[in-house]
């Protein structure tokens, strides 16, 4: 029976707890605010792994923060779930001209965005994590026309910002390859501008090849993590202990992880 529920009888329990149960009726926006933070991290859990259950009921996990937090403010005479419902149908009859008004072609969301904002960063959150800050940054850009128009240029780019980087370690030589440099030494923040400069045009050459830089970066930590664990597996299997082996004896052995793979 509630595999068939509706978003109301969703809303309908919720106001009943709201009103009967002493822990969801003491909840707030500030007491929630974890609790949606970590039930977003589960849900893109379920979908990276592909798990369909897990991720209709992590779904129905963020479905029930959203719903507790249009309560709440319901409460304080804010706004409602109503108004939550009908921001969302006006922001997508607004994104969509071409649909649901009297435009014709479709107009790229960002050109659109633009057109109303204050600033590059204007909306952003100040909590997104900086690789897809990054992402989002170079999206608002290009969407007002500061962008390459192919993958050649980032090509070029991120070719350009390693060499400043090797210009960089070199400088300053064995000072890096040993023990790094103290956060408050000045080769420090250097080394680290220029890392970033890489790093951001590395997001860029990803967004212009047509991927997010959080997708890939995710993809190569799984692919890691698994051939490593391998190793440890092979390793251990052998009497070598990883902790000592050294690299070019762990190298041996990561070469035939990545083989078998290829089989």
């Amino acid at each position: 029976m509630h595999d068939k529920a509706t978003l109301d009888d969703a809303l309908a329990i919720m106001r009943d707890l709201r009103a009967r149960d002493a822990w969801d009726r003491a909840q707030t926006h500030e007491s929630l605010r974890p609790y949606l933070n970590e039930e977003m991290h589960e849900l893109d859990d379920a979908l990276r792994e592909g798990d369909d259950a897990g991720a209709c009921s992590e779904l129905g996990d963020v479905l029930l923060q959203v719903l507790f937090h249009a309560l709440i403010a319901e409460e304080r005479g804010a706004f409602g779930p109503e108004q939550v419902a009908g921001s969302l149908v006006a922001k997508m009859t607004r994104r969509h001209p071409w649909l649901y008004g009297t435009e014709t072609e479709r107009t790229p969301w960002e050109q659109m965005k633009a057109k109303s904002r204050r600033s590059l960063a204007d909306g952003l959150p100040s909590g997104l994590p900086a690789l897809h800050r990054a992402h989002r940054l170079q999206e608002r850009a290009a969407g007002v026309g500061f962008d390459w128009p192919d993958v050649e240029g980032p090509m070029q780019k991120v070719a350009e910002e390693l060499a400043e980087v090797r210009e960089q370690v070199a400088k300053h030589g064995a000072v890096f390859d040993t023990h790094g440099v103290p956060s408050g030494d000045p080769r420090h923040a250097a080394l680290e501008e220029e890392l970033g400069d890489l790093l951001f045009s590395v997001v860029n050459l990803c967004r212009k090849a047509g991927t997010h830089p959080a997708l890939a970066l995710d993809r190569a930590n799984a692919k890691f993590q698994r051939r490593f664990e391998a190793v440890e597996t092979i390793a251990e299997a052998r009497g070598v202990d990883v902790r000592t082996a050294g690299l070019e004896a762990l190298d041996v052995i990561w070469d035939e992880v990545k083989a078998a793979e290829r089989v």
